[in-house]
């Protein structure tokens, strides 16, 4: 009997997603993608050792695309998932006051009910038990000015995360939860295209500045190794935690 176990990455199309993706077929998974950019995510594959690796192309936070995802496991893995990591998101500037409450719903519904929604999966899938892992965000217990939707979609996350642990310990599934800080992926950029964590006001607050300790931002790949971490067996007795990846960053004021 085959002992390849199988992950659903989402948010795969690039950043951390991608790095986790990377990752988990370099160690012999077979991994499903998730991300809206299908193209993206063939040449994702396309460049994976060998394996009964699958796209899924489409939004996480529907129903539709979750279904097709649980059909494709069924179809190519036999219905058995031993693990989820869900990095897929979005960020975009919103003020509690001004903008107009579809568009902030918005943002906040996408990513709660996608990290729902791929949870639910999970259980239904995870037939001897497993790992779940959503990356949310330091951002889940802090806050800035333009991130109200964000960060409280990230707070949810984490609290989530801590009633999955309740629920869906009987079904022997551990669920935690990974907050990076700041990581050099596409998100990092603004709308001009331009890196924060390349910008003077980086370099003075967080490098030459006393607020992160470790002077630098993260790569996806160190915040991927976590994620695999947490979705391994040396995560055992791990459940209903929000880990933070930032470089020290939280610690400091």
């Amino acid at each position: 009997m085959s002992t390849t176990r199988n992950v659903f990455v989402t948010g795969a199309a690039s950043g951390i997603g991608e790095a986790t993706a990377r990752l988990f077929a370099a160690n012999g998974w077979n991994v499903m993608v998730n991300a809206r950019r299908q193209q993206c995510l063939e040449k994702l594959v396309s460049e994976f050792p060998a394996g009964k690796h699958l796209v899924c192309a489409g939004d996480f936070s529907c129903q539709e695309t979750m279904d097709r995802a649980g059909a494709l496991i069924d179809e190519a893995w036999g219905g058995q998932l031993d693990a989820v990591v869900s990095s897929a998101g979005l960020f975009r500037r919103t003020s509690m006051l001004d903008t107009p409450l579809e568009e902030w719903r918005s943002i906040f519904d996408i990513m709660i009910n996608g990290a729902l929604l791929t949870t639910r999966l999970a259980a239904q899938k995870m037939k001897n038990g497993g790992k779940i892992v959503h990356v949310t965000s330091i951002h889940w217990n802090h806050a800035e000015a333009g991130s109200s939707a964000y960060s409280m979609a990230k707070a949810a996350m984490a609290q989530m995360v801590r009633a999955g642990a309740v629920e869906l310990a009987p079904l022997n599934i551990n669920i935690n939860a990974v907050a990076p800080g700041f990581v050099k992926t596409p998100m990092a950029l603004d709308p001009n295209g331009v890196d924060e964590t390349e910008t003077q006001w980086f370099r003075d607050n967080y490098v030459t500045g006393h607020h992160m300790p470790a002077k630098r931002a993260c790569m996806p790949e160190e915040i991927a190794s976590v994620c695999y971490f947490l979705a391994g067996d040396g995560a055992s007795y791990m459940t209903g935690e929000t880990v933070h990846v930032d470089g020290g960053l939280t610690i400091t004021f």
